[in-house]
């Protein structure tokens, strides 16, 4: 089985960016951690800040993959491009938030991502992942 992990703009600062939100940890350590708890499973991990870099990857595991998890950020609420990405690939997507997106700002209350994905999870920190992927098996 092979899995993406796609996170979007911001989330490599995890660790140093306002960590009462997301956490401490960086997500490479926790990602060396879900690859060490996820053995049978082919994980590869992209970040990128940049929309179409988001994009481009879709597509280029949207036709091979068994599944992507996707954390897109603040494009959630602004892209339909990469919605509209989503909606062109094979491969089903999981929605991921670190947060709680309905217990901030009322502009992250909607997402362009969750009407294309598979399913979406959030505001169970980096956990979020975990269950992405344990939803994938």
């Amino acid at each position: 089985m092979k899995i993406a992990i796609i996170n979007g703009p911001n989330l490599n600062l995890l660790g140093k960016r306002e960590p009462e939100v997301y956490g401490n940890e960086t997500f490479e350590v926790y990602f060396e951690l879900l690859q060490k708890e996820f053995k049978t499973i082919d994980l590869i991990y992209f970040q990128s800040n940049h929309e179409g870099d988001i994009i481009d990857k879709i597509h280029e595991v949207g036709f091979n993959f068994d599944g992507i998890i996707l954390n897109a950020g603040a494009y959630t609420h602004t892209s339909i491009a990469i919605a509209d990405a989503i909606s062109a690939i094979e491969t089903p997507v999981i929605e991921v938030h670190i947060s709680n997106i309905f217990k901030r700002e009322d502009f992250r209350h909607h997402s362009y991502i969750s009407p294309v994905a598979k399913g979406t999870i959030g505001g169970f920190g980096l956990q979020s992942y975990k269950l992405a992927l344990q939803s994938f098996l």
